[in-house]
């Protein structure tokens, strides 16, 4: 007990950063609007207006802030498919790789969309042509930039 108490007095004082994996540091950068429930799209929308503004990042394993709010989330693992959970951890491990990052790394959203244009055709063969959301990225702006290259 005591070293929660000791743990909550000391963090009090630090901006707690948002927690993101591997895959969302890139697919987020592609937010439209779009999502599987208005609870969902609102906590997308609160991680990127918290990420713009500045607030830190720490690159994480597992679900994360954004997951936390998705329907298919159970028990801290991802069920929207029969493989989901381990195609995403792959997806993650991919990220994290070709963004040059670590798991536990603390970063900011600019100093990632920096690295994104570099990695995005690879990013794209890899990953963008089976996701269920590509129709919905391949319509922003940042998308038919990248994807031109």
């Amino acid at each position: 007990m005591k070293k929660d108490f000791a743990t909550i007095k000391l963090n009090k004082h630090i901006t707690p950063l948002l927690k993101l994996r591997g895959h969302h540091l890139i697919c987020l950068h592609f937010f439209s609007g779009e999502g599987y429930s208005p609870e969902f799209v609102e906590n997308l929308r609160e991680i990127l207006r918290e990420s713009e503004d500045g607030k830190g990042i720490e690159v994480c394993k597992g679900a994360d802030e954004v997951c936390k709010k998705c329907p298919y989330l159970k028990e801290e693992k991802c069920f929207y498919s029969l493989n989901a959970e381990a195609g995403i951890r792959e997806m993650d491990r991919r990220a994290v790789k070709l963004l040059g990052v670590k798991i536990g790394d603390r970063i900011n959203w600019m100093g990632i969309w920096e690295k994104v244009p570099a990695i995005f055709v690879e990013w794209a063969k890899e990953y963008c042509n089976d996701c269920d959301w590509r129709k919905v990225c391949e319509r922003t702006i940042k998308y038919k930039r990248l994807i031109k290259r």
